[in-house]
């Protein structure tokens, strides 16, 4: 038999608590945090952290506790990758400490790149890194390709009399538009970068993003070419300390993965060229950590970890009670708030078009066929209570916190466990309680549980609907079927 084999930090990771509720800790003891921030904290109404926050803003913290221009006793600090559920406050966990090293930063420099999948998610981090910098003097540019990559450059570098100066001291990107900026705008350098933050990090590594993250790194080691001082600080990739490397001071480049479901491949994850990382995790099960023998081991394929608070439920059905199945949970059994996922943008318009056409249920569309302004509004008046039945494609599954979601439904099966994970982690975030129905076609009912099984997700009811339910929709579902053809013709 052959034992995988398992670098040590992905073997012995440092383990998170899961539940949410019982293990918060208030702000102020969790130690080094400044002041400034802490009273930041306390105006948006955070009196204590999750657990993921607790050990990992600690950890940034003390890898730059010399300062940013050196790691740890002038060694270069150990590389982080956090794994924790949808909603356990991860974003939060990198914005305050690196807000912190930066504070006392005189010259401003590309410090910080955080790298994201896609605009809403860049969005929603720039939003909160503008929370904590405001009034610090730190800089934070947004750049997603919402606005003209002319406008773009002005608001990255600014061109004097001595060379290029940088505006900015924090990069929030997406990784299309970043190349094109590494490649194409002069004066943007990324040779004082510190910190290179990667969210969704599994994603990233399988989006074919991988050559991206390679232009980042390329282009934070190439030589300070703005200007003569800069050479002082060359940087070399991480090795063995000799004489010679100890001669220069250089910026250490520290990465810092986050993910809900961080690969446990050592092969993607050594295309990352990872320096001694730790792992922050939550994403365990009860008895692996007993350590009961081999078996306890066996059990550690319970890769992912829901929200506590979630209870999952699927519905056996068939093709043509699909429609119906939605329309009793909205209309008989008045769900609110309600999440729902398609597996593609033409199954969600043409659901949307259905709903509408039915009447009696307030619903809009979320994907890439609308505007980004268009995704801003139809997300507000979700939250505001305004659409009770928001139809998606896996857009939305992705990070993005959706706020106040009592419910998420599967309209259409996931076909893989990480997409199941994401989509059901909208809802139960931080803490709260949530519902999540799958409606698994009668065929799919098989391949389904066991890709739970396999994953380690076990309490998933069964949740029949019967068609005597159905039944009083059916008229009203015709005609509305009816309508639907003369709108598509």
């Amino acid at each position: 038999q052959v034992q995988p084999f398992v670098p040590q930090w992905l073997a012995q990771p440092k383990l998170v608590k899961k539940r949410i509720k019982d293990n918060l800790v208030p702000i102020g003891d969790v130690p080094g945090i400044h002041p400034c921030l802490l009273k930041k904290l306390q105006m948006h109404g955070i009196e204590s952290f999750f657990p993921v926050q607790a050990e990992v803003i600690p950890a940034i913290l003390q890898s730059a506790s010399n300062g940013y221009l050196l790691g740890q006793g002038g060694y270069h600090p150990k590389d982080i990758c956090v794994s924790a559920p949808t909603g356990s406050g991860k974003t939060l966990a990198f914005v305050i400490p690196i807000v912190q090293v930066l504070l006392d930063r005189v010259v401003c420099q590309v410090r910080a790149l955080v790298v994201l999948p896609t605009k809403e998610l860049a969005q929603q981090v720039s939003k909160v890194f503008n929370v904590y910098t405001d009034g610090t003097g730190l800089k934070v540019t947004l750049i997603t390709g919402q606005k003209s990559f002319a406008k773009e450059q002005e608001m990255l570098v600014q061109k004097k009399v001595t060379g290029y100066s940088s505006l900015a001291d924090i990069i929030v990107a997406t990784p299309g538009r970043l190349t094109d900026h590494i490649g194409q705008t002069q004066g943007f350098s990324l040779a004082q970068l510190r910190f290179l933050i990667i969210d969704e990090a599994d994603r990233m590594i399988d989006d074919m993003h991988q050559n991206c993250l390679n232009q980042i790194v390329k282009a934070a080691f190439q030589a300070g070419n703005s200007s003569g001082s800069n050479m002082l600080f060359q940087r070399t990739k991480p090795g063995p300390l000799t004489a010679a490397s100890c001669c220069s001071p250089q910026i250490p480049l520290q990465k810092l993965l986050f993910s809900a479901t961080l690969t446990q491949d050592p092969e993607k994850l050594q295309q990352l060229s990872l320096f001694q990382p730790r792992l922050f995790t939550s994403v365990y099960s009860e008895q692996r950590t007993l350590g009961e023998g081999p078996e306890a081991d066996q059990d550690s394929n319970g890769k992912y970890t829901l929200p506590e608070e979630l209870s999952q439920h699927y519905v056996p059905c068939d093709l043509n009670s699909k429609p119906l199945i939605l329309l009793h949970f909205m209309l008989t059994r008045k769900f609110t708030r309600v999440l729902c996922f398609t597996n593609s943008r033409e199954a969600s318009h043409r659901l949307f078009l259905l709903v509408q056409a039915f009447g009696g249920i307030p619903v809009a569309e979320f994907s890439s066929r609308l505007s980004p302004s268009e995704r801003q509004r139809t997300m507000k008046e979700f939250e505001q209570g305004k659409i009770q039945l928001l139809i998606s494609t896996d857009a939305t599954a992705r990070g993005i916190d959706v706020k106040e979601v009592s419910y998420v439904l599967n309209y259409d099966t996931p076909q893989y466990i990480r997409t199941y994970v994401h989509r059901v982690g909208r809802t139960a975030r931080a803490g709260k309680v949530g519902v999540a129905f799958s409606l698994v076609l009668r065929i799919q009912e098989r391949r389904f549980l066991r890709m739970l099984r396999d994953a380690g997700v076990q309490d998933i009811k069964k949740q029949p609907v019967k068609g005597s339910c159905l039944k009083p929709l059916v008229q009203q579902y015709e005609e509305a079927l009816c309508k639907l053809q003369e709108a598509v013709k």
